[in-house]
């Protein structure tokens, strides 16, 4: 029997998705599938990397994981590849809407969810089996996260710009 090594997943990705390990590769795959989709428009821009970056280090991804990220080419990877290696140690976890909720994050990242972006998301949720209504839901989900994070910085007063 094969055992494969497991990295601890941060506090906070348990707190908000209850995964506690994963193997590198998943992380690896994770962060690759993100550009794949964010790269629609044709290129990942700084804040979309950047964004990517400061995620996934949140999440617990190895510091060599995140490197390899800086030198991922997008344009040549197919999403169909980079899945089956993405697992954690909760079977029943789908990567799927995780990656469409994500991607919706990454893409706005620079101010700018682009119209390519956006059907870039969509046709990678149906790739992926996330039906349109969920699809739906996490745009909504990510725009209501937007607004609670101004009204946060509203109350107490916190710039962000």
């Amino acid at each position: 029997m094969t055992t494969t090594r497991m990295v601890p997943m941060s506090d906070l990705c348990q707190d908000l998705y209850g995964l506690s390990a994963a193997p590198p590769e998943a992380f690896l795959n994770y962060g690759k599938a993100l550009p794949v989709i964010a790269g629609a428009d044709g290129e990942v821009g700084e804040a979309e990397l950047a964004w990517l970056v400061d995620h996934q280090r949140r999440m617990g991804a190895p510091e060599e994981v995140i490197d390899l990220y800086k030198e991922f080419d997008h344009r040549g990877a197919q999403l169909t590849d980079l899945l089956p290696a993405i697992r954690t140690d909760v079977d029943t976890w789908q990567a799927a809407p995780h990656i469409v909720y994500h991607a919706i994050q990454m893409c706005g990242a620079d101010g700018v969810y682009a119209e390519a972006e956006r059907a870039q998301v969509l046709r990678a949720a149906r790739l992926m089996g996330v039906p349109d209504n969920i699809v739906l839901s996490l745009h909504a989900l990510v725009d209501m996260e937007r607004a609670v994070g101004d009204l946060r910085a509203a109350l107490f007063h916190v710039n962000t710009v």
